[in-house]
């Protein structure tokens, strides 16, 4: 008997307005031991129906129609407080951010100990126990120690699987895990799929993974089930539907993903009920100023920089606590490239990103642009030296004013730097809107009403507004699907192409940097450890560290190769 069976379910949102249908006759089939992938874009309903088998839809959602099974019986019409007393005990749920998951002001056992005995009859000595077991188990070392330590005490990884362990604290049956590894670094994503493999294998459990990376699933899932606009388009064992997909949509969709392997013109992009997008970045290099230095001539160049921050707090300075987040790196960005920067979370890439943009002071070494000595002070870099350079966030929402229209966002850095004002900064504006996509209509609304790739649009020609000669791009599609990471990376190569832009690329999607990046540096815990040219370090990287890295990196190796454009 499967442990899950979803049929024909359609969930509805109903407003003044319009009824907003969420999913349309979804259907799909969890067995014991079985992980079950769910994959589409945003906005397709995935997020929608693990709420919906959870009894968690947010108001006014509702289903309108067909039947949640567990275990054979119906659960769907099930009220409240039946549906609180299965969820968590058989049915548990792991939510991508575990920063919401987890409450700040409590330690991690106390939550721990405060679930299990709301589904479990135990003591509290006995289901402290089970905390520190559990701890141990999700793979958290010293456990014992740990339990007694608040959320923000671990890191990002350590939270995620800190979330898994509340899952399994009643030992359920089916656990839907909703981009449990989104904007997690490759090692700890393996580490955290290892986990949720080893729970399927195991225990037995059956697991719904929702997710929009296509590499987790070919690594990961037995059995795929693709969404396109709230409905299931295509539905079956995994290796099939990558391999040899049938419905177009699953094929535009496996086209977008950057490969480890194959090195790409352009990334194919999502061409399925008409919604291909494309961009004109070559008509601004008519107005782009020409760059003044020869194309593979040096035009940043670091050396030995160094950053410590406070981690331990005192009146005098000789007991003050340091962290070393960056320890003497060096390096060359040449002009006309783009120059990748990968590692774990906290090894100091965005740190060093920070330091050559002039936000952080650095401690120690020297930054130089075009020759000159640019090295930030605590009173910053000179003011030139900002308009040549622009960065691009991993969030766009939180890098956006939400109180100013996109019109003002994009005309705020000209305007600062006094580089265009009345009429000629309008035009300004509604050209690099029109060039990355978006239509100068889109100059009259506020960012709350993007998605978050068309927000990430925004930035990049907020970016484009002072005309830099070099970007820096920290995560700027981590947190976005396949199809709008597609538009946004095959603007970034159009701004390289046609603009003849310098960046530095930062990013923990090593198939991306592959695709992206003329050459990459590898940073581990401060310390930038090798320097390659692209293709030189993804078949021979040299340091163990990076070895490490790459065999990690997700192979796809069954991936139908329909509709690539191989460079």
């Amino acid at each position: 008997m499967a442990l899950l069976e979803i049929e024909n379910l359609t969930v509805q949102f109903p407003t003044r307005r319009e009824t907003f249908v969420a999913v349309k006759d979804a259907h799909l089939t969890v067995e014991p031991g079985q992980i079950h992938g769910l994959v589409g874009e945003s906005g397709a309903g995935k997020s929608t129906i693990g709420a919906a088998v959870m009894g968690l839809l947010d108001p006014p959602g509702k289903i309108t129609g067909g039947v949640i099974r567990f275990r054979g019986e119906e659960i769907s019409g099930l009220d409240a407080e039946a549906m609180a007393s299965l969820r968590g005990r058989k049915i548990s749920m792991i939510f991508q951010d575990p920063l919401t998951s987890l409450n700040p002001l409590f330690t991690v056992g106390q939550q721990l100990v405060e679930t299990i005995r709301a589904h479990l009859h135990l003591s509290e000595t006995e289901a402290l126990a089970r905390a520190i077991n559990l701890i141990d188990r999700v793979g958290i070392p010293d456990a014992r120690a740990r339990v007694n330590q608040y959320p923000h005490q671990f890191s990002g990884g350590m939270r995620q699987r800190v979330v898994i362990a509340l899952a399994l604290c009643s030992e359920p049956d089916v656990i839907i895990a909703d981009e449990p590894t989104t904007a997690l670094d490759v090692s700890i994503q393996a580490q955290i799929l290892d986990l949720i493999k080893g729970l399927a294998r195991e225990r037995r459990v059956g697991v719904i993974l929702i997710t929009h990376d296509m590499g987790v699933i070919a690594d990961t899932t037995d059995v795929v089930t693709v969404m396109y606009r709230g409905e299931v388009v295509e539905s079956g064992p995994t290796a099939r539907v990558l391999g040899a997909p049938s419905h177009p949509y699953t094929k535009s969709l496996i086209a977008a993903v950057p490969r480890p392997t194959v090195k790409l013109h352009r990334f194919p992009l999502i061409d399925y009920g008409g919604r291909v997008t494309g961009f004109a970045i070559a008509d601004l290099a008519r107005n782009w100023p020409k760059s003044t230095g020869e194309r593979g001539a040096p035009l940043i160049e670091i050396e030995g920089i160094s950053k410590r921050f406070v981690s331990k707090q005192a009146i005098l300075p000789s007991r003050r606590g340091y962290f070393t987040a960056v320890d003497s790196a060096s390096f060359t960005i040449r002009q006309g490239e783009v120059f990748g920067l990968v590692g774990e979370s906290g090894s100091g890439k965005s740190t060093i990103a920070r330091m050559i943009a002039g936000l952080y002071p650095v401690d120690g070494g020297t930054v130089r642009y075009g020759g000159r000595d640019v090295t930030a002070t605590t009173r910053g870099v000179p003011d030139w030296y900002r308009r040549e350079i622009q960065m691009i966030f991993q969030d766009p929402y939180s890098s956006l004013n939400p109180r100013m229209r996109v019109d003002e966002i994009v005309a705020e850095p000209a305007r600062h730097h006094g580089l265009l004002k009345g009429q000629a900064l309008r035009n300004r504006v509604a050209e690099l809107l029109d060039r990355v996509g978006l239509g100068a209509e889109a100059g009259v609304k506020f960012p709350h009403e993007f998605s978050g790739g068309q927000r990430q649009r925004i930035s990049i020609a907020r970016a484009l507004a002072t005309q830099p000669r070099f970007l820096i791009c920290d995560e700027p599609t981590s947190a976005l699907d396949v199809s709008i990471q597609a538009q946004i990376l095959n603007i970034l190569k159009d701004l390289q192409d046609h603009l003849g832009l310098t960046m530095l690329f930062i990013s923990h999607d090593l198939p991306v940097v592959r695709q992206m990046c003329d050459r990459v540096g590898v940073m581990k815990d401060g310390k930038l450890v090798e320097v390659a040219e692209t293709e030189t370090l993804f078949e021979a990287p040299q340091h163990p560290y990076t070895q490490h890295l790459l065999s990690l990196m997700p192979r796809l190796d069954g991936l139908s190769d329909e509709g690539l454009a191989v460079a």
